[in-house]
């Protein structure tokens, strides 16, 4: 056998071409080899398309039918890719574009807006009715206050209702225009009292004799905002509150300030309460004093009556003489009153009668107390410890002086406005204060980071495409490459045959060295190494006279591969 493997040559396999090697490949390796390098395509294909997506984010949301029309248009057009959310609410884009799209589009006017305001009378038909009119002026004014309402930055959408009743010539008839205001404000934002007033009275503004108590306000939860000027059932107002806080954080701002200087920082603790008087109240008073000098009072009137009365009885000796009653009147001849027989008329009784009537020393005064006294104050106020640190470095709390707590006290009461008449009060305690306990925030480890977990994914994105490439390679296609273009064995091959018991004698008779075979025959070995070897035919002729039964077995694979 040895001697066979020395003299026998070796012939080399025969490489076969790509299109030689595919035609004597299988069928079903065929099909094998093309479903893998298809299958290989498309995961590239994809896995790239996957690593090379952006995020998508919003454009655009609540977007009227009309205006989403013209948006998807217009991107079609600017082969930008978009999406839809579940529903159409809303129109997505890749993040990296949508500052550019958005100023793109506003550059055309886009989107123009639900909310259609004045504009309805641009497009007036002629030969409308004042019906017609009246309801477009309205429409157009709903859509100018929307609009003006949806400019606030917490606002994400409104909607306005008037109630314009119809004029009439009666007075008593007459009603008022209302409004109610829906608002629907964006997450997490709210609206302070100043800006619901500010929102009713832009509305009371813009419709005319619309007063602002007849203006509501309600937001997407239906909770009134609006309150018309009135309170609240229980008393309490917004304003009022934040006025009581205001006071307490002011005072208290007044006793840290000048306490920080003499303790350090965070060593008191100050709380004040303030009570606060919010009634209103008004009182009338008219007073009426008694007139104290009559020289100094005003004379409102002085009335004086005089009256006297005379008598003209006879006077002489009485008798029939003096009795006689008196003559005619007679004029003197020389022009001079003579004197009359007629005796002079005496007054018997004078009566004076006077009075004098002063003014009433009245006053009357109208009392309207301040809203917002404050009733009373009070305070309460915690000082720390002193610490000392000794020679050694060790720390010591020492409580304060009787005399600082004293001081302290004074400064406290200058502060906050101490009035004992009022009912104020304070109270100063010195104590030791625990030590607050730090919480002690570990570390982020640095795969937990968001920063790291986002280029950990993204380098997972290509590491995973990589590798699902590097296995299709070498776990499919490259085994079936291997199978298409293998190397064709020699054409036909002696095997040298040895057993134990079988040993052929080497002769040399006529150059040629003979072997014994299993059937005892004799079968002619290869010529040596220096000859030129046989061709193939006659290396075939000479295996199917050798061994017809694997000739015959080669030829049935071939025909079934023809099948």
């Amino acid at each position: 056998m040895e001697a066979l493997a020395e003299g026998t040559p070796q012939t080399p396999a025969v490489p076969l071409g790509p299109w030689q090697g595919l035609a004597r490949v299988p069928a079903r390796h065929l099909v094998a080899l093309m479903v893998g390098i298809a299958g290989m395509i498309a995961v590239a294909v994809g896995g790239w398309l996957w690593i090379e997506s952006s995020d998508y984010k919003v454009l655009f949301s609540n977007l009227s039918d009309k205006d989403g029309g013209a948006i998807v248009a217009v991107l079609t057009q600017m082969n930008v890719p978009y999406k839809y959310t579940e529903g159409g609410a809303a129109i997505l884009v890749p993040a990296d574009k949508v500052h550019d799209t958005r100023l793109r589009l506003a550059s055309q006017g886009l989107p123009k807006g639900g909310t259609v305001g004045f504009e309805l009378v641009d497009n007036q038909k002629f030969g409308a009715t004042q019906f017609q009119e009246q309801i477009n002026y309205q429409r157009g004014l709903e859509g100018e206050l929307v609009k003006s309402i949806q400019s606030l930055s917490v606002v994400q959408a409104a909607r306005v209702h008037l109630a314009i009743p119809k004029p009439t010539v009666f007075l008593r008839e007459q009603q008022g225009p209302s409004a109610s205001v829906l608002l629907t404000l964006y997450p997490g934002k709210t609206l302070d009292r100043a800006q619901v007033n500010g929102i009713v009275y832009l509305v009371a503004s813009s419709v005319p004799s619309l007063a602002p108590a007849n203006v509501s306000v309600l937001d997407q939860s239906g909770a009134l905002l609006s309150k018309n000027g009135e309170a609240d059932n229980n008393g309490l107002d917004a304003t009022q509150l934040s006025y009581v806080k205001d006071i307490e954080q002011s005072t208290i701002r007044r006793i840290q300030d000048i306490l920080e200087p003499i303790l350090g920082p965070n060593n008191a603790r100050v709380q004040v309460s303030a009570d606060v008087d919010f009634s209103r109240t008004e009182a009338m008073s008219e007073t009426f004093k008694p007139n104290g000098d009559v020289t100094s009072a005003t004379i409102r009137n002085q009335q004086l009556n005089e009256a006297m009365t005379t008598s003209t009885t006879a006077q002489g000796v009485p008798g029939a003489l003096s009795n006689q009653p008196p003559g005619n009147a007679s004029a003197p001849i020389d022009g001079k009153v003579g004197t009359s027989s007629q005796p002079p008329a005496v007054p018997v009784n004078t009566r004076k009668d006077q009075s004098t009537n002063y003014e009433v020393d009245k006053t009357i005064q109208h009392t309207r107390a301040p809203v917002g006294t404050i009733k009373r104050i009070t305070a309460a106020v915690v000082l720390n410890n002193r610490v000392k640190v000794d020679e050694n470095g060790k720390t010591t709390s020492v409580p304060l002086a009787p005399q600082e707590i004293e001081q302290i006290n004074a400064l406290v009461r200058e502060a906050m406005g101490y009035n004992k008449a009022r009912g104020d009060s304070l109270n100063v305690v010195n104590t030791a204060f625990n030590p607050v306990e730090r919480e002690v925030v570990l570390e982020t480890p640095w795969w937990k980071q968001r920063d790291n977990i986002a280029m950990a994914k993204e380098i997972g994105r290509y590491v995973l495409f990589a590798a699902l490439l590097a296995y299709l390679f070498f776990a499919v296609l490259r085994p079936s490459l291997k199978k298409v273009f293998k190397a064709d064995p020699p054409p036909a091959e002696v095997k040298a045959l040895e057993s134990d018991s079988t040993i052929a004698e080497e002769r040399a008779a006529e150059g040629e060295v003979v072997v014994a075979g299993e059937g005892g025959e004799e079968i002619p070995a290869l010529p040596p190494a220096e000859e030129t070897p046989p061709e193939p035919l006659q290396l075939a002729k000479q295996l199917a006279r050798e061994d017809p039964r694997k000739v015959a077995n080669i030829v049935k694979s071939w025909v079934n591969q023809d099948e």
